[in-house]
């Protein structure tokens, strides 16, 4: 067993223990495109905009929530723009007064990296249930912590209610809470099953789940998996095959909102289906800016 946290795989602890039949095998062997100096310019670019947004994120509490929210989108842009991934999302046709139409309540969606965070906060910042291995990490934990990420400690079965009474309390205080319910990453290629636990802060406040599907794209739309965080992966790995790809884009596709009801696991399954099924899309794509893409 290693104790370097940034090391994706460790032993179960408990019979529930999330596990993914993802490894190296899924993982492209095709040769990087992006050459030496590129890849030095987004190292360069991605320290600056790492400096500058730990520096303004001190001030960032201080301002109203709305400005909060646009602070985490645009700076989610920029930090991902600068290792070159550019962001295409799926709008959904919503009225402009629906309050599910800004994302508010629980997120949740399939999870592929730690990128997945950033590419969500592009379309709807939200206080992410993450591993608290995540928190530890250089540079990305500062990163996580002033994006209110609710730690929690997967081996932990003691530790689930006390990541529920957070959430339920982020939910009622009207901030949006994020969660990947399948506890794990995979390539991209396809899902696992969701955990209903977490889903019992959406019941218990009535609040809408909006789900929605990640996706990494090679610029021939093929899925991508270099971005993935899988089997003896650590950040080091991952962060050096997204250096080196070119023409990486994130897709955020919304799916329709659905209301809670009463049952976490039928709306755990719900869910499920929508994300890893034919999702309910409406509208029409647009891509962020693309003068912030390297």
């Amino acid at each position: 067993m290693t104790d370097d946290p940034m090391v994706t795989n460790a032993p179960a602890r408990h019979s529930w223990f999330p596990a993914s039949a993802c490894d190296s095998s899924c993982l492209s062997t095709s040769s990087c495109a992006a050459g030496r100096v590129r890849r030095s310019w987004r190292v360069i670019a991605l320290l600056t905009t790492v400096a500058v947004a730990v520096t303004l994120g001190v001030l960032v509490p201080l301002l109203p929530r709305s400005a909060r929210a646009g602070y985490v989108r645009w700076m989610a842009v920029l930090l991902l723009a600068s290792i070159g991934i550019r962001v295409r999302v799926r709008h959904s046709e919503l009225s402009a007064g629906d309050r599910r139409a800004a994302g508010a309540g629980l997120i949740v969606a399939n999870h592929i990296s730690f990128l997945d965070i950033l590419a969500i906060a592009t379309v709807s910042p939200a206080r992410f249930v993450a591993k608290a291995e995540l928190t530890r990490w250089p540079v990305i934990g500062t990163l996580t912590r002033r994006l209110g990420v609710i730690p929690i400690r997967r081996e932990s079965l003691r530790d689930l209610p006390s990541v529920i009474s957070d959430a339920v309390d982020g939910l009622r205080a009207g901030d949006n809470v994020g969660l990947f319910p399948e506890g794990t990453t995979r390539c991209g290629r396809g899902g696992g099953r969701f955990r209903p636990a977490i889903f019992q802060a959406a019941v218990e406040t009535g609040v809408p789940v909006q789900p929605l599907v990640v996706s990494f794209h090679t610029p021939d739309g093929a899925i991508s998996p270099v971005a993935a965080f899988i089997g003896t992966d650590n950040i080091a790995d991952t962060m050096g095959r997204v250096l080196r790809a070119k023409g990486l884009t994130v897709h955020v596709r919304l799916c329709e909102p659905q209301w809670p009801g009463s049952d976490r696991r039928e709306l755990a399954d719900r869910c499920e289906r929508i994300v890893f099924g034919e999702p309910s899309l409406i509208g029409l794509s647009s891509d962020i800016p693309a003068a912030m893409v390297s």
